[in-house]
């Protein structure tokens, strides 16, 4: 495929024709959605606007209005009451649009949360005409155990086989702990003995009524050390976050000893959407040889500042560590969004080198397409896998 790096009409400052693999996302909804549902969907925060306010009022919700609205058929910053009428009128065929429009040839989709209000990964790859493959969720493996009354005595054993049956056709896996214990936990590897106790310990919990929710750090850094075992890609999310997350216990630094324990392990660690770290990760992309990152959600929610954003990424991080994700949950506006601003916003940061350093329109072109699609190959070991005719 054509990764000419002329401007899309459709997109101003797209990289034109350029595919894209977007490594951590999650399905959207087929529901029909008013206007306090939609709202709800492109925040971060977990309560209504304020009395007299929305959430259109954003970066995002700017950039919705400005982007999304014509491929629905309507005028740039049609007002949201138009935008959504529209969104209605036309149904799944939205999503649709919106989704096939953005160039997406491979989703990673996470499945982890809300799953049964989303489509799943086949859902997602029909909706989108893109391949789709899907990234496991390893703390909520070890909430299905549970939920299915598995015993403290049987839980690492069963936690090992389901791991290794969903990893037959999972590309990687992810880990909530920065929403669950931060990231600041004892990187070492805990004793049977101390997972046991604390699978014990969580059993009573339930059993007293408790939700089936792990936060227990000895059981959340088992869960991290048996995907590492496995030489699996792992997804951590790291820094911006609904308010479930202190944000101030998600900086990727506090993951450093943990990286040099993981280094020769085989295991790749995929650092998720940054912000405000972005900078930090980019660091440790370029420190250790199995780090990864993106900027994948902050890149829809600074809209027009995105190009700056882009742009610190590739201040130290090796240009063969960068990956792009979108983030997207919900609403397929997310998935086109991350999409443009991510290629509009990596064409003029390219061209801004080009500009101070003559860097050669060729090798600006190779870098977006490491960014953009091959990374991830390489990262997530599709790269062998995939036949040079099937990749993006």
């Amino acid at each position: 495929m054509s990764t000419d790096l002329q401007a899309d009409a459709s997109g101003p400052g797209a990289l034109h024709g350029l595919p894209l693999f977007d490594h951590h996302c999650h399905g959207v909804t087929t529901a029909a959605l008013d206007r306090p549902s939609f709202e709800d969907l492109i925040t971060e925060s977990d309560w209504a606007a304020p009395d007299g306010t929305t959430h259109f009022d954003t970066q995002v919700g700017f950039a919705i209005r400005r982007h999304c609205a014509p491929v629905l058929g309507l005028e740039p910053f049609a007002s949201p009451d138009e935008y959504l009428a529209r969104r209605r009128e036309l149904g799944t065929e939205a999503s649709e649009r919106l989704l096939r429009a953005t160039g997406i040839s491979d989703y990673g989709i996470e499945t982890g949360h809300r799953g049964d209000e989303i489509l799943d990964p086949a859902g997602m790859a029909a909706a989108g005409a893109a391949r789709a493959h899907e990234i496991v969720r390893l703390e909520r493996l070890a909430e299905e155990l549970m939920i299915g009354e598995c015993s403290p005595q049987a839980f690492r054993a069963a936690y090992g086989r389901v791991l290794d049956e969903r990893l037959e056709s999972a590309i990687g896996v992810k880990s909530i702990a920065a929403y669950r214990i931060g990231l600041d936990f004892d990187p070492a590897r805990p004793a049977d003995g101390e997972v046991d106790a604390a699978i014990g310990a969580w059993a009573a919990h339930i059993a007293d009524g408790a939700p089936v929710r792990l936060d227990d750090p000895v059981i959340i850094r088992h869960v991290l050390w048996a995907a590492v075992d496995r030489a699996c890609a792992i997804q951590f999310h790291i820094g911006y976050g609904d308010a479930d997350v202190d944000l101030h216990r998600c900086s990727p630094l506090l993951l450093t000893e943990f990286l040099r324990r993981t280094r020769e392990s085989g295991a790749r660690v995929l650092l998720l959407h940054c912000y405000p770290f972005q900078r930090e990760a980019g660091y440790l992309a370029q420190v250790f040889p199995h780090v990864y990152f993106d900027v994948g959600l902050a890149i829809n929610y600074t809209g027009s500042r995105s190009v700056e954003v882009i742009a610190e990424t590739l201040e130290l991080a090796p240009f063969h560590k960068i990956l792009f994700s979108s983030d997207a949950f919900g609403v397929a506006e997310l998935y086109h969004l991350g999409a443009l601003l991510f290629r509009r916003g990596l064409e003029q940061v390219l061209e801004t080198f080009a500009e101070r350093d003559g860097w050669p329109s060729e090798e600006r072109q190779r870098i977006a397409e490491l960014i953009a699609w091959r990374n991830a190959l390489r990262a997530y070991r599709l790269d062998a896998a995939m036949p040079e005719t099937e990749r993006p």
